[in-house]
Order: structure tokens, then C-alpha cells, then sequence
């Protein structure tokens, strides 16, 4: 169980670090909707880790989702350097219903997956 709760906590530190950084997080690859994918993914983790450690799934899925739009408001009218995006949120919104589809079916049915 220890080895989820470190993936939680890596997971909740690198999607704060994505979508709060003051400046484009990433080495800037050039392939087209690439960040779409990485904030898929980052809200995706972030939820499929958390039910795994137990956090309360009303809880969790309320923090990801407020999070999820609340971030571009903050990068839209607060950080001078990024930009909001409603397709962010999407991409966002997207993950944590992925990481919560993910999270419920792998608690329900015991997988253990990491020790």
C-alpha cells in the first residue's frame, strides 16, 4: 500500500506543477494536442491513485473537478504566462472521469497491481 500512496502524492505534485507552473510546463513537444493528452492524463493518475489509497471518492472526484476548471480560470486570469483553455478542462474533466472509471473497477474487484 505504501507504494500507492507514493504514487498519489508524485501524482498530485506533478499536476499542480502542470497546470499551476507560471510558465508551459513540459519541454515543449511539437506535436499537436500533446497537452490535451498530458492534462488527460495527469487528472486521470491523480484520481485512479487516490481511490487506490482509499481517499473518500466524493471528496477526491469534487477536489479533481473543481480543480480541473478552476485552473484554467486561474491560468487565464492569473498567471501572465499561460493561457486557459476550455479544451484543457475538457481534457481534465475527461481524466477524472477515466482515473474514477479506473479506480472504482480496480477497488471493486481487488487488483492490486503495485505493492
Amino acid at each position: 500500500m505504501w507504494a500507492w500512496r507514493v504514487a498519489f502524492v508524485a501524482a498530485c505534485a506533478l499536476q499542480l506543477y502542470g497546470v499551476y507552473a507560471p510558465g508551459e510546463p513540459g519541454p515543449g513537444i511539437p506535436i499537436p494536442g500533446i497537452d490535451k493528452v498530458a492534462h488527460f492524463a495527469l487528472f486521470a493518475a491523480v484520481g485512479f491513485t487516490g481511490l487506490k489509497v482509499g481517499v473518500p471518492a466524493r471528496w477526491l472526484l469534487a477536489v479533481l473537478v473543481v480543480n480541473a476548471v478552476g485552473s484554467e480560470f486561474i491560468q487565464h486570469y492569473l498567471l501572465p504566462h499561460r493561457d486557459g483553455d476550455l479544451y484543457d478542462a475538457l481534457a481534465d474533466l475527461l481524466g477524472v472521469a477515466a482515473g474514477a472509471w479506473g479506480g472504482f473497477r480496480a477497488v471493486r474487484t481487488g487488483t492490486t497491481g503495485l505493492t
